[in-house]
This record gives structure tokens, sequence and C-alpha cells, in this order.
């Protein structure tokens, strides 16, 4: 509430976040939502080897065409992904279609109805090569730092790269 509460502030006043603003909304997200996340809170249906397939399967789909993947993680109950949408697609489009995607076959799966996503998402421009660095080996390491050995549901995609990719 607090993070749309800033967004809508600044929008509501026809200006961009400031400085503050946004480490604040930075803040939010971070620490306290990735504790979170990463205890496994929630359904956790992604946990389900059936489940985070259709995921890595809609990660992929349009991989090259639409956008580079550069890393990936389906968490129990969350999708870490960095991506470099090609010219003439729209971040909000990408997600929504990987979402729609995942959400009807993993309800069909799963044998339910309703919503399977959160509405909202955290996005996260990188800005520079150091921030892509920690960016990519956050994702990487998320399994790791979720005490979850093993997980195969994580890596780079065929965009990766050790530089940041040109704009």
């Amino acid at each position: 509430t607090e993070r749309r509460d800033i967004v809508a502030t600044a929008h509501h006043l026809g200006r961009d976040l400031t400085e503050t603003e946004r480490q604040r909304l930075d803040h939010l997200h971070s620490e306290k939502v990735e504790a979170w996340l990463d205890s496994g809170q929630g359904e956790c249906f992604l946990r389900d080897e059936r489940i985070a397939q259709v995921v890595t399967d809609a990660l992929r789909h349009f991989e090259g065409h639409r956008y580079d993947l550069i890393a990936w993680c389906v968490m129990p109950n969350h999708v870490h992904v960095i991506l470099r949408p090609h010219a003439g697609q729209d971040l909000s489009a990408v997600l929504h279609s990987w979402k729609s995607f995942a959400a009807k076959e993993a309800n069909r799966i799963l044998g339910r109805q309703g919503e399977f996503w959160q509405p909202e998402y955290y996005d996260h421009l990188i800005r520079d090569e150091q921030d892509f660095c920690n960016q990519v080996r956050y994702v990487l390491e998320n399994p790791d730092k979720a005490k979850l050995p093993d997980w195969k549901w994580c890596g780079p995609g065929t965009g990766g790269s050790t530089v940041v990719p040109p704009a």
C-alpha cells in the first residue's frame, strides 16, 4: 500500500519520483519482501515441478524474439527474471503474456480456478554494469539463499553476458 501511495502521489503531482522516494520503494521491496518470499510463505504452487516447468517454458517461449533472457529463477512462490525487451516490446505486455499463459496452464493442471499471480510485479531498471552483475548474481543465487539445494528451476538465458546489454 505504501509503495502504491508513493507512486500515485508522484503521478498525481505530475512529476517523477524523487531520489528519496525511489530509495524508500527499493527498501520496501527489498529486504522485507524478499525475506518473506524466501521463507516459503504462501501457496508455493511453483514448487510443483509441473508448474515450474510451465512457467519456465513461458519464460523461454519468446526468448530471442521479443526479449533477450539474461537470467531467471522460478522459486516456490515467486519468479525472478532479468531480461532486455527488444525494440517495440513493452515490458508489461511481455509479463502479461507469461502470467496469462502460465496461470491458465497451472490452474488446469492443479484443477483449480481463480487468481494465480499477484496483480502487481516489481521491476528494477538496471543502471550500470555493477548493478547488472549484482542483479544477475542475486537471481542465480536465490535458491541457495532460500535453502533450496540443487534447485533446477534457475539459470542463465541465451541472452546472458558479463556486460550490461546496450539499451
